[in-house]
């Protein structure tokens, strides 16, 4: 049996994690093995500017806190060497940089479960998360699909005002035109039907 301090430190751990899990928006949790130093330290800059938290986590650990916040799917995957990966704010980040670094590694470190909104979610869904452009990026398309139609306006208007309001009447004229010999050709086949 540990002794009391030990005990203490590993309950705090536990609180701490079932924190981290709780107001997590998403995350995943990874297998790495053989990863190099600067590898990891490539990683662990990318996901901190991210604000994405990263730790390497002891499975027993985690475990407690992944059953206190209900997620026990988890628990068969808590075996072998594991990191785990969590955003509050970006729920994307932490499955597109992980599924980055998992490709670029390889065998070496893999994506073991991903969890969205205290859900644990499939791998599959985890990859195709991952595919997904960044949360700015996503706004920035947003707010441009937005503003296309006003901008168009504007330039029409602008053209509009540099003629002088020309082409409303240039429009109108144009129409009479191409309406008098669709008129002529119903008179024309009428005889011929005869």
């Amino acid at each position: 049996m540990p002794n009391a301090k030990v005990l203490s430190e590993k309950q705090a751990i536990v609180a701490q994690l079932t924190d981290t899990l709780k107001s997590a928006a998403s995350g995943v949790l990874v297998d790495y093995k053989g990863i190099t130093v600067a590898e990891d330290t490539a990683l662990r800059h990318e996901l901190r500017e991210n604000g994405v938290e990263y730790s390497v986590v002891k499975n027993t650990l985690v475990r407690f806190a992944i059953d206190n916040v209900g997620m026990q799917e988890l628990d068969g995957v808590l075996n072998g060497t594991t990191s785990m990966a969590v955003s509050k704010d970006d729920p994307i980040a932490p499955m597109r940089i992980i599924n980055k670094y998992a490709k670029q590694m390889g065998d070496r470190f893999n994506i073991k479960a991903g969890f969205m909104d205290g859900k644990v979610i499939p791998l599959e869904d985890v990859a195709a998360l991952a595919e997904l452009p960044s949360k700015e990026v996503l706004l920035g398309q947003v707010l441009g699909m937005m503003l296309s139609p006003i901008t168009s306006l504007a330039i029409v208007i602008k053209a509009i005002a540099e003629k002088g309001g020309e082409s409303a009447p240039a429009a109108e004229e144009a129409a009479p035109a191409e309406e008098a010999p669709a008129a002529e050709a119903p008179a024309e086949e009428a005889p011929a039907a005869e």
